[in-house]
């Protein structure tokens, strides 16, 4: 349904992806809840996740052999009871999934959950990931966007942009805790409060600080930025996931070929055709994603080539069809026949393994504030994600937050009463070359320095440049209303901050964090922890 006129709420959940949506809808329908997208209610990198959900509905499979599978993929650094809680929580989430209509991919038309088609992905030692043929994200999205729309207790926002919290200590009130936040309807440049007896980030990853990416446009780390201007620790935001296999292609923006290919054997190749995986690891393409875009990226540097390429060719036309018809078409229409022909790829920005730290419920460190999904750090993921546990997460903690929150509401405070947005003092911008122009020397040399391989030289160099952009940035938005693009902007320098700062205290190499200064991995290691000072 529409907003209504009500500025105060239950539950104010920032994010509409699949983290965000599964907590308002397992929320008891007496809580009243709000729901901010930054754009229509299912836009989202939710939307666009291709590969799948991985789960154990196979009797030849095992939680412990998922755990182990997601051990290994961190390199070390998941926590191992973390992992546990996800594995074993897993097949009820799809079986919730299945019993909302999901229309999940299966190998007959039976409607037994047994029939399920399991996919294998890079990493998993068993088949073990469901899918919705090649656009899981979407069918997963859509249908949990249509059960909200449905829901008289959930009031949705679209084009709407958190621009930061509102604490009690910021209203001269104790104990400390989460009261609200700002919003800004995009739409319109209106900016009012929302009181909220709790608080749920759900906003996703900060792959947009790359130039290259996967994501969609939202993806500016908006959530991370919030909750460390609000006091949270966050934790190892040094290790981005670079998708090993992005389209190369002028036009083809952000889309990616999703690891199911190399799951279904195909095969990346040199521009001479040869073959080259089985010299970087002994699982050749089914390696993790971060050993895989290491790869291509020593190649493509090796032979100052811009791209390598995917190749299942090989395999059946009519198999490729049905497997990976988004894929197939998307290819097609940029001139690429994937049944006859390989196709061209770069790696790309694609996941945020660190975030806001966060417990088995989700909450934060700020009593009130919970935080879920891509935007979180709860130790899943350690030094590396394995394939397809990210929209599980989404669905686990989604859960385990909503059961948190419906238990502690009852001893909830009421929301309180918040100061209205001032803007006496700033006035309409008329340099927005300064945003656009920041935004995109940013993204740039995040890429340079920050990116697959990195040295304690171009560290200090994004060091020195994230410091004077956020000087900039401070001054410009004290002194001009917000817009989308200058919070997006605050909070993609924000987060640039705190990925460089991360990978300046990880003086070793392991997972996707490389750095040829500490080329060897530690004996021991742990989580990357940075804390605000309040």
């Amino acid at each position: 349904m529409n907003a209504t006129t009500s500025d105060d709420f239950d539950v104010v959940i920032v994010g509409s992806g699949a983290a965000g949506l599964t907590l308002a809808l397992r929320l008891p329908e007496s809580c009243r809840v709000a729901v901010l997208s930054k754009g229509p209610l299912a836009e989202g990198s939710s939307l666009y996740a291709q590969g799948g959900i991985s789960a154990v509905l196979d009797e030849q499979d095992s939680v412990h052999a998922h755990v182990a599978d997601t051990l290994d993929a961190g390199a070390g650094l998941s926590d191992p009871d973390t992992a546990r809680f996800v594995a074993a929580r897993a097949a009820d989430c799809i079986h919730w999934l299945i019993g909302n209509d999901v229309p999940f991919s299966r190998e007959s038309s039976s409607e037994g959950a047994g029939d399920l088609h399991l996919h294998r992905e890079g990493g998993h030692s068993h088949r073990r990931i469901v899918h919705a043929a090649d656009a899981t994200g979407r069918a997963v999205e859509t249908t949990l966007e249509g059960m909200v729309r449905r829901r008289g207790n959930i009031h949705v926002f679209e084009h709407a942009m958190a621009v930061d919290l509102i604490t009690t200590s910021r209203l001269g009130q104790s104990p400390r805790r989460c009261a609200g936040l700002y919003m800004l309807d995009t739409s319109t440049g209106d900016v009012r409060p929302l009181a909220a007896r709790t608080v749920v980030l759900a906003t996703g990853g900060a792959s947009k600080v790359y130039l290259y990416t996967s994501n969609p446009d939202g993806a500016t780390g908006d959530g991370i930025a919030m909750a460390w201007r609000a006091g949270c620790r966050v934790a190892n935001l040094e290790f981005n996931q670079f998708h090993p296999t992005c389209l190369f292609h002028p036009e083809a923006k952000s889309f990616l070929l999703s690891e199911a290919l190399r799951g279904e054997g195909a095969r990346l190749l040199l521009p001479d055709g040869s073959r080259f995986m089985h010299r970087f690891d002994q699982r050749a393409e089914l390696a993790p994603r971060d050993v895989v875009a290491r790869a291509i990226d020593h190649e493509m540097k090796r032979l100052g080539v811009d791209c390598v390429y995917l190749d299942i060719s090989h395999r059946d036309a009519a198999f490729i069809r049905e497997h990976f018809p988004t894929i197939h078409e998307r290819c097609l229409a940029f001139g690429f026949d994937m049944t006859r022909d390989p196709v061209p790829v770069v790696p790309a920005a694609h996941y945020t393994c660190g975030g806001v730290m966060v417990d088995h419920s989700g909450r934060t460190d700020l009593p009130g504030l919970y935080a879920i999904g891509e935007v979180s750090y709860t130790g899943l993921h350690g030094a590396n994600r394995l394939a397809s546990n990210s929209l599980l997460e989404c669905l686990v903690y989604g859960t385990a937050a909503a059961d948190d929150i419906a238990a502690a509401l009852a001893d909830a405070p009421p929301a309180p009463q918040l100061p209205a947005w001032d803007e006496s003092r700033v006035s309409d911008s008329d340099e927005h070359v300064v945003v656009s122009h920041n935004w995109d020397e940013l993204r740039r040399f995040m890429w340079d320095y920050v990116g697959i391989v990195r040295t304690d030289k171009r560290l200090q160099r994004a060091r020195r440049r994230i410091d004077l952009l956020q000087g900039e940035i401070r001054e410009y938005y004290g002194n001009f209303r917000v817009s989308a693009d200058l919070l997006e902007l605050r909070n993609l320098a924000m987060v640039a901050e705190l990925i460089i700062g991360c990978a300046q205290n990880r003086r070793e190499s392991r997972g996707l964090h490389y750095t040829l200064d500490y080329p060897e991995t530690a004996s021991e290691s742990g989580p990357t922890v940075l804390t605000p000072s309040r």
